[in-house]
């Protein structure tokens, strides 16, 4: 596993337009992790690739009506068979957390990167996922100078 010009070599690639410029691309200093599945609960589906790529079909599922046409994305996504998914590449800001405030700092989407795991808030990660979340964790902690294993958060709503 490699990071080269920013992406991750052993990811899917599947770009989303919903990111935009770092204000100090030099301050990637901190790692957020997620978790998402949509429907809630349902994997194995391709519809978090649509929703970071405004494509969700609204029809598909009722409880995609109030997400529809939210403009979100992360950098990465660590599906429940370990497989990883690269959205946004990590010099640019993906919007993952919205307004959100860490150690006194606001605007996180400003100088982190989201990973999204794919589940729920009550259910267990996969192993597959743990080994993907740490050789990947590792190699941004190689890559970027200012991340460190203490700039690891959830984010909670």
């Amino acid at each position: 596993m490699q990071i080269i010009q920013h992406w991750l070599s052993q990811a899917i690639h599947c770009p989303s337009p919903n990111f935009d410029e770092r204000p100090d691309q030099s301050d990637i200093s901190l790692i957020v992790i997620h978790c998402i599945s949509l429907p809630a609960g349902q994997y194995n589906n391709n519809n978090i690739d649509l929703f970071f790529r405004n494509k969700l079909l609204t029809q598909a599922d009722p409880s995609f009506q109030h997400i529809a046409k939210m403009k979100v994305s992360a950098h990465l996504l660590i599906r429940r068979n370990g497989n990883i998914t690269q959205y946004v590449p990590f010099n640019m800001r993906a919007w993952h957390a919205g307004q959100s405030l860490y150690q006194g700092r606001s605007q996180c989407n400003d100088f982190s990167i989201g990973i999204e795991m794919e589940g729920t808030d009550d259910s267990p990660y996969q192993e597959d996922q743990y080994l993907s979340l740490a050789h990947v964790i590792k190699h941004l902690i190689s890559h970027y100078p200012k991340l460190t294993t203490e700039q690891i958060t959830g984010h909670s709503t």
